[in-house]
C-alpha cells in the first residue's frame, strides 16, 4: 500500500456547537448521513484496494455507506479512533475552566486536556493501525474513515511539523473531506499529497 486516503466521517449533532467528540460515540445526524452517501458515490469506481475505519459509530456508519458502493468490507480498528479529549468530552472550549482552556490553546500537546490522551501517543497508535492495514494490503491504496483531530495530527507528523501546531497550521477539516498521504514501506505517512479536499465526482486522488 503506497498511499492512503483519510476521510473524515460525516457530521454529527455536536459539529455545529464544536463540542469535543473524541471517545464519545455520537451518531451521524441527517446531514451527516447524506454526506456519507456523497463520499460513497465519490469512492465508487476509484479502485481502492481496502476500506478501514475506527470503531466509533460515526466512522463505522460513514464507512458502511462507502462499502455499499464499492463492495469493500470495512476493517474496523480502534487504533484509528479520534483523540480522547478527557474532561473536554461533550463540551465546547468556552464551557471549560478558563485556565485549562488557555493552557490548551497555547500548547495543546504539553497541556492536552486532563484525563485525555497525549497527542503523540495517539499518532503512534494511528500509525500502528495504518501499518497493520498496509501489511494486509501490500499493493494499491486504501480509504480510511477517521476523525478530524487525529488526521490533522498525523498530517503534522508526516510533514515534520510540531504536533502542538496542529490547530494553528491545520485549523479546519470538513466532514467527509479527504486527505491523501504517501506511505513509507512500513506504513508510516511520509508525504502529503492532498488535504481537506471536498469530495466530488471530478476529483481523483
Amino acid at each position: 500500500m503506497n498511499t492512503v486516503t483519510l476521510a473524515r466521517h460525516g457530521r454529527t449533532a455536536w459539529h455545529a456547537p464544536n463540542r469535543y467528540t473524541g471517545r464519545s460515540d455520537i451518531a451521524l445526524d441527517d446531514v451527516g448521513v447524506r454526506q456519507a452517501q456523497t463520499l460513497a458515490r465519490w469512492a465508487a469506481g476509484r479502485g481502492y484496494a481496502a476500506l478501514a475505519c475506527s470503531d466509533l459509530r460515526r466512522s463505522v456508519d460513514t464507512a458502511a455507506a462507502v462499502a455499499a458502493t464499492t463492495g469493500l468490507v470495512p476493517a474496523t480498528d480502534p487504533r484509528l479512533r479520534e483523540l480522547d479529549f478527557g474532561i473536554a468530552e461533550g463540551h465546547t472550549l468556552a464551557e471549560l475552566d478558563p485556565a485549562v482552556a488557555e493552557r490548551f490553546t497555547v500548547d495543546p500537546v504539553t497541556h492536552h486536556f486532563p484525563g485525555g490522551e497525549h497527542p503523540a501517543l495517539a499518532v503512534d497508535r494511528f500509525h500502528a493501525g495504518l501499518a497493520a492495514l498496509a501489511a494486509r494490503v501490500p499493493q494499491g491504496s486504501a480509504l480510511v474513515v477517521a476523525h478530524s483531530t487525529i488526521i490533522r495530527l498525523v498530517v503534522c507528523a508526516a510533514l515534520g511539523l510540531p504536533l502542538a501546531q496542529y490547530r494553528r497550521r491545520l485549523p479546519a477539516l470538513d466532514p467527509v473531506a479527504v486527505t491523501t498521504l504517501r506511505l513509507f514501506e512500513d506504513g508510516v505517512p511520509v508525504a502529503l499529497l492532498a488535504y481537506n479536499v471536498p469530495v466530488s465526482e471530478g476529483w481523483q486522488p
